[in-house]
């Protein structure tokens, strides 16, 4: 990486997306800081005259993707790094998640995920060179009660970005999975949204977690500027990570994860080999 690159954020009004656009520039390098108000990065761009261009973005609305990438083209040439930031999270049960609400959040999470990152991929492509960072999250890898449509696009975030590095690495650009766990940002907070639906039978289940997870807002114990500056790291480094777990929490379920999947599939190794077509070795 050098001080020529320019790195496209999405989501930066708050938390890890604002955190990493600040360290970004703060390096030197170039920006462009999306937030769907782009009033609320007024302060970063303005600290960062000629290195920084805030722009309106909206990852639901195709036109404003469209405008925000001819902008940061038309503006530094070129979008070296992208960084799918822009996600929410949402509280339910599974049956008492409501329609319009989960497919926003689909819309969001996966969809405008995949249509920012289409429309800076022929430019990438025609370099052959360039980095997407995808921002899932630990609950990418686990799932927990109260979290399970939240889970269902980070693990969609998580394949599509697997497919993505085997399609684009011949190519020349890298791709890296961020997955934090729990960090002191408004995900558990103002940005959280939940269903108004309420079923008395999930109360000490998908209820209970409900509670203790906005309980955590504001007492996480992940830094958003440490988590910046990792995410800097892994884009520098020579050969990046696929995958970037962010903080001690998501390290210790990540790891807890590996051996209790590795215990299910051996237990059940015997009849998961069943299921083949009998050998067929040593018949004529």
């Amino acid at each position: 990486m050098n001080d020529t690159n320019v790195w496209f954020i999405t989501g930066c009004s708050t938390g890890l997306g604002r955190a990493l656009a600040g360290a970004v520039l703060d390096r030197g390098l170039r920006a462009v800081v999306t937030a769907r108000d782009p009033e609320q990065v007024a302060d970063l761009v303005g600290r960062h005259p000629g290195r920084a261009l805030a722009l309106p973005l909206d990852v639901t609305d195709g036109k404003q993707i469209e405008h925000a990438v001819a902008e940061a083209q038309r503006a530094f040439g070129r979008i070296d790094v992208l960084v799918n930031n822009a996600g929410y999270g949402y509280l339910a049960a599974i049956e008492e998640g409501e329609d319009e609400q989960v497919r926003a959040l689909f819309d969001t999470n996966v969809h405008g995920l995949v249509d920012v990152t289409k429309a800076v991929l022929p430019a990438m492509r025609a370099r052959r060179s360039g980095h997407i960072v995808n921002v899932s999250s630990l609950g990418g890898l686990a799932a927990f009660g109260a979290t399970g449509y939240y889970h269902a696009t980070k693990f969609a975030v998580e394949g599509l970005s697997e497919s993505l590095a085997a399609e684009v690495g011949p190519l020349g650009i890298k791709v890296t999975i961020v997955e934090p766990g729990a960090f002191r940002t408004n995900w558990s907070g103002p940005s959280m949204r939940q269903s108004g639906v309420g079923i008395g039978d999930y109360a000490e289940t998908a209820g209970a977690r409900r509670a203790s997870t906005l309980a955590t807002y504001g007492r996480q114990p992940g830094d958003p500027e440490r988590a910046a500056a990792a995410i800097i790291a892994a884009v520098e480094a020579d050969e990046p990570p696929l995958r970037l777990l962010l903080g001690k929490v998501a390290y210790d379920v990540a790891t807890a994860r590996l051996g209790t999947l590795a215990t299910v599939f051996d237990t059940w190794r015997e009849l998961t080999l069943s299921a083949d077509y009998p050998s067929q070795e040593g018949t004529s």
